[in-house]
């Protein structure tokens, strides 16, 4: 598919995010102001949170059946060779939390063997997150369900809706990988927070490996993550009035052994002077703005950070290459 070239009209999916989470005009200064910083910075750069809109998240979906994209089909596998020991672990009758739900695929899968007493999805693209949750409910329509569309990553603010008995936190696909290890860190902190004393938390990690299978996975030879990197200079122009050209940047990803994170990129492909309502930056030839981090550990580091972060008695699961492991851990 092409990657340079996408030229497409995007929804407002994430305005109506932030409206959904009772933000508003407020939310939107906000998110207006903190990517104008991100732009600024000598380091240009964006939360990868960014790159979820409606067509980010469809794009991410693509990704997800890519031969080179190992992460979903093998942390999938997990799921399926090993559902009835995980209910073991978790039991049944739970408060399933799936933070960036998106089609809610994943915890679909453990929907028959953990018999959630409730199912709280939570994504950014609320439009995309409501029309997943009402194909769920129609296939399990005896598990009471509700949709949350709001950012979770700085903090995670539930509803009196939400059960506080038996809380499991579901985070799969190694997107904690997308936080720092000091934001990683601080993250499953709050989880563990929200937890209660009754909760726990099941979370699938990215686990470290040969560089050409990485690089590989995060740039394909379709150019499908070219496109959903691409993807977020059009968000951008919505969010910001900005005027960025896709003919102008190209995608990058690559894996920094020394950081253990993929990093991405979009690169300029020429001197480019982009505006957007208030302010503008030169960029010049090869400059980059960083869009995403992935950082990959080793089973004994995730674990260590789980028990600084105050989760117990780990359970843990992997492939037999050992390329991705899913983790169940208890507040208590």
């Amino acid at each position: 598919m092409p990657t340079n070239e996408m030229a497409v009209t995007l929804g407002e999916a994430f305005t109506a995010d932030a409206q959904a989470a009772g933000s508003g005009a407020a939310g939107d200064a906000a998110i207006q102001a903190e990517l104008r910083a991100g732009l600024l910075r000598p380091q240009a750069e964006t939360s990868p949170k960014y790159l979820y809109d409606a067509l980010g998240s469809k794009l991410f979906e693509a990704i997800c059946e890519l031969p080179e994209y190992y992460p979903t089909r093998t942390e999938a596998a997990i799921v399926d060779t090993h559902v009835n020991d995980i209910a073991r672990s978790v039991g049944r009758g739970a408060t399933l939390i799936d933070l960036g739900a998106g089609n809610c695929a994943k915890a679909a899968r453990l929907f028959p063997e953990l018999r959630p007493a409730q199912y709280v999805a939570i994504d950014i693209s609320a439009d995309f997150l409501r029309d997943a949750v009402g194909q769920l409910r129609q296939r399990f329509p005896q598990v009471a369900m509700l949709e949350l569309g709001l950012d979770f990553s700085a903090a995670l603010e539930l509803p009196a809706s939400v059960r506080r008995d038996k809380r499991l936190f579901f985070y799969p696909g190694s997107s904690i990988g997308n936080f720092t290890p000091d934001e990683a860190l601080g993250f499953l902190r709050r989880l563990r927070a929200e937890c209660l004393d009754s909760g726990g938390l099941l979370i699938g990690v990215d686990l470290v490996k040969d560089k050409p299978v990485l690089d590989a996975a995060y740039d394909d030879a379709l150019g499908v993550t070219a496109s959903f990197n691409l993807n977020l200079l059009l968000h951008l122009n919505r969010l910001i009035g900005a005027d960025f050209n896709l003919r102008e940047w190209q995608h990058r990803a690559f894996f920094d052994v020394k950081q253990s994170r993929i990093e991405m990129h979009l690169v300029a492909r020429r001197d480019i002077t982009v505006g957007w309502s208030g302010g503008y930056r030169r960029f010049a030839e090869g400059e980059t703005i960083h869009t995403e981090n992935s950082y990959k550990y080793t089973q004994q580091g995730f674990l260590a950070l789980l028990a600084e972060a105050g989760f117990a008695r780990p359970r843990v699961w992997t492939d037999p290459k050992q390329w991705f492991m899913l983790c169940h851990v208890h507040a208590t």
